[in-house]
């Protein structure tokens, strides 16, 4: 038996930054991982899909002549170039990643499967380790819904997907939510067929309503097909692929595609770490359970990242590291409620939110402002032709404070971060009316929708 200071287990966005912080402390580490360092992010999440976008975007850019610029003849995309892009613009980066770690004083990086033995032991192949601090940072995959037929046929997950060298003829997708749609757009910008199917009544089902129909329209005007209230999803086999069940309530009852991609929801990868031999609790969709701290039940453990249930981004995993480090390290006594969420749908254009949706501040039932533009009335996006979507504020009435902002549309992804800085700090949307932001940019109409807010009914 070895033992150590602390040992990681996962090196996603959380584990490799702590084990810096804590080998810098003079402590002993070990760090494992079963597969590849970097996690879903680097390796196949953020990095390779937005890879992915950006050469989507560039197929989307060619193909338009309403900027004046011809290219001539048919734009073509050369799949297997486009897909050797991504996956090599990942590989880079846990390269990087890789030969940091192995150059850490004070960290030895084992990889295999780590199960505990008891609360203060892992086994990892043949060798036992010991340490008074275990952080998990395991992630998560893919859920394979339990569906009809689901067993019986082939199908992609966001992982599987990208090892695709050949374009599907008709991607069909199950799940309209953010993984889903950016895969959706994706493929159709770089020539597939493609339908989205979801259950509920709409698709990004936790936005607000225009949200929802906002990202429909985008979507729907790239001639992707969206099938809402898919009611009786089941699957077959078929000659051409696999054979979509959908009892809709309206359209056919069912479609044939070349592809099927699942993409309704995560799972922690928490099944096979032995955590019963802990005694770490879990809820029922076998996220660690965990309090602000990010401690579990059991001391001296704690879960970070998507494992943990309280966030499922590569920035929320992040936090859970700078959250944890701050505690242990600094003296400090922050807590994951303290956070304020945010996140972004990258399809093109993208959404960019911040805090509360317009439902969820209704809900709470206090007083409201709403202020609201569409891209249309937005310089930067006329003047580069690309004025779908709006933005909304919804601030408190009384407080004067904003309560949480959606903006889709270009560039939304970042002219959010506006908003969130001012949602962490606190301070009153009176303050930042009167900034006085740069032309032409996105950014520069917070302030008018800010000017513009109205009292909801």
């Amino acid at each position: 038996m070895t033992a150590y200071d602390a040992i990681v287990v996962g090196a996603g966005q959380a584990g490799p930054p702590l084990a810096g912080r804590l080998t810098a402390a003079g402590m002993k580490v070990a760090l494992v991982e079963r597969k590849l360092v970097g996690g879903t992010c680097v390796n196949t999440g953020c990095t390779p899909t937005k890879a992915l976008v950006a050469s989507a975007y560039a197929a989307h850019l060619a193909r338009r002549t309403d900027l004046g610029v011809v290219v001539p003849g048919e734009v073509q995309v050369d799949f297997p170039r486009v897909m050797a892009r991504a996956r090599t613009v990942a590989e880079n980066s846990r390269n990087r990643l890789e030969g940091w770690l192995r150059g850490m004083q004070n960290l030895t990086l084992l990889h295999g499967q780590a199960r505990f033995q008891d609360p203060h032991t892992l086994r990892v192949g043949e060798e036992s380790l010991t340490a008074p601090r275990i952080f998990l940072n395991v992630g998560g995959r893919a859920l394979v819904p339990d569906m009809p037929g689901v067993a019986d046929v082939p199908f992609l997950t966001n992982t599987s997907i990208l090892a695709l060298d050949r374009l599907p003829r008709h991607l069909v997708v199950v799940g309209g939510s953010y993984v889903g749609l950016e895969f959706a757009q994706v493929h159709r910008r770089f020539g597939a067929e493609v339908t989205v199917v979801e259950k509920g009544p709409r698709l990004v089902g936790r936005e607000d309503e225009d949200v929802s129909q906002a990202v429909r329209d985008i979507l729907e005007s790239e001639g992707i097909r969206v099938r809402t209230q898919a009611t009786c999803i089941g699957f077959a086999h078929h000659p051409e692929g696999v054979a979509v069940n959908l009892d809709c309530r309206e359209g056919p009852p069912a479609l044939v595609g070349s592809h099927l991609l699942l993409a309704v929801g995560r799972r922690s990868n928490t099944d096979d770490l032995g955590l019963e031999q802990a005694g770490i609790a879990t809820d029922a969709r076998g996220n660690v359970r965990v309090d602000e701290s990010l401690a579990t039940n059991v001391p001296g453990v704690w879960a970070l990242g998507d494992c943990n249930g309280r966030g499922a981004f590569t920035h929320t995993s992040w936090n859970d590291y700078e959250i944890v480090a701050a505690n242990l390290l600094d003296g400090a006594q922050r807590q994951v409620k303290e956070r304020i969420p945010g996140y972004a749908l990258y399809i093109d254009p993208p959404l960019g939110r911040a805090g509360m949706t317009e439902a969820e501040a209704r809900a709470s039932g206090r007083p409201l402002l709403v202020g609201r533009r569409p891209m249309t009335r937005v310089s930067r996006a006329v003047e580069k032709g690309e004025t779908a979507g709006f933005m909304k504020i919804v601030a408190d009435a009384e407080s004067r404070r904003i309560l949480g902002a959606a903006i889709l549309g270009t560039g939304g992804d970042e002219a959010v971060h506006g908003i969130l800085d001012v949602m962490h700090a606190g301070i009153s949307c009176e303050e930042l009316r009167w900034a006085v932001p740069i032309h032409p940019t996105v950014s520069e109409l917070i302030p008018t929708v800010l000017q513009e807010m109205q009292p909801v009914p």
